[in-house]
């Protein structure tokens, strides 16, 4: 049986640069070379796409830029008699089976890409435009769950041109809506990036002007005393939700440092809750990725309110990281799934939803 070739795309002009880099180094080091030709293409910050090909390692430390073999022609838009796929120096071309995204925020996990995948008529894994695109936009991922009718803390918004020219207004509006504390954070962001906690005004003010930094729309959302659980789904039209876990913050919230840079943070899997809480979990996580239309894998975060119990939908990460400190791929290991045969797994339904 011939190899499939898996072409590994990386990097990306997204704040979550660093983070794509650490996944993809983790992927290529675990995917089945014996089943798998692998190709590594990078996409610079500044947008340039760039063949590579060398030691995970180089990719994880970003030295893969400057080993980059830029001679390598990657064509995915089928043009006149071109083929699609990776032609290199000596004239060899290799056609791609599927595309493996490896694309963490802004033009990698909110769709951009994904139309272009669409074009290039390639399988690949993930999400597709609209899951995409619905996930990574926070306000409106958060209008669709409302109605589908999955609980929700109390939420609202702003953006860039009405909050500068309208500031006091603004914050009197947000203090009316929301008790302190309040989470801030950009509604097209993902791994934590430009959230914050604000317990006042100021904190306030502060959060959101650094929020608008990253994106001209925020979302702020009132902050519970509440256990933060994690569930890792994967399918297509057959959806399965793993065993939740639970993540146990070093600081007041589950931030970009914790998640990619010291791991401080604690996680327990399965997560020590009641089994009807696990159940309805696990059935929340698989009823928000049908619909949002999600395809491949997701991620489905909660919060469980230490006083009441009460459980709510927190959001919908549709391509979440792949560390080696990861919670999706850690989910899954422990219901049963190790992580190379999740890899195998996930290519297999990138072929499969192009059938």
């Amino acid at each position: 049986m011939s190899k499939l070739n898996v072409a590994l795309i990386f990097g990306g002009k997204s704040g979550e640069h660093e983070v794509s880099l650490s996944s993809t180094a983790s992927i290529y080091k675990h995917i089945d070379k014996n089943k798998y030709n692998v190709f590594t293409i990078g996409i610079t910050k500044d947008g340039r796409w760039m063949y590579y090909e060398g030691s995970e390692e180089n990719i994880k430390n970003g030295q893969w830029e400057n080993l980059a073999n830029k001679n390598v022609e990657i064509n995915l838009i089928p043009v006149g008699n071109r083929e699609v796929g990776i032609k290199f120096e000596d004239g060899r071309f290799e056609k791609i089976d599927v595309l493996f995204p490896v694309l963490h925020g802004p033009y990698g996990e909110d769709g951009k890409i994904q139309g272009l995948f669409e074009i290039s008529q390639i399988p690949y894994v993930g999400c597709g435009v609209l899951a995409s695109s619905v996930g990574m936009d926070k306000l409106v991922c958060k209008k669709v769950f409302s109605q589908m009718g999955l609980p929700q803390v109390n939420y609202t918004y702003t953006t860039k041109i009405v909050f500068n020219n309208n500031t006091e207004e603004e914050l009197n509006k947000i203090e009316r809506e929301l008790d302190y504390p309040v989470f801030v954070k950009p509604a097209n962001l993902g791994s934590s990036v430009g959230i914050s906690k604000a317990t006042n005004r100021k904190e306030l003010l502060n959060g959101i002007n650094e929020a608008l930094k990253f994106d001209s729309r925020i979302v702020l959302e009132q902050g519970v005393d509440a256990r933060e659980i994690e569930v890792s789904v994967l399918g297509n039209e057959e959806v399965k939700a793993s065993i939740a876990g639970e993540i146990k913050p070093a600081k007041d919230f589950y931030d970009y440092e914790d998640k990619y840079i010291n791991g401080a943070s604690t996680y327990e899997i399965p997560a020590k809750i009641s089994d009807a809480d696990m159940e309805n979990i696990r059935k929340m996580a698989v009823d928000a990725f049908k619909g949002i239309d999600g395809k491949g894998l997701s991620r489905v975060d909660f919060f469980i309110d230490r006083k009441s119990g009460e459980i709510f939908i927190n959001e919908i990460n549709t391509l979440p990281g792949f560390t080696n400190i990861s919670m999706y791929p850690k989910m899954w290991e422990v219901t049963g799934l190790e992580y190379s045969n999740l890899i195998d797994k996930l290519i297999e339904l990138a072929i499969d939803s192009k059938k």
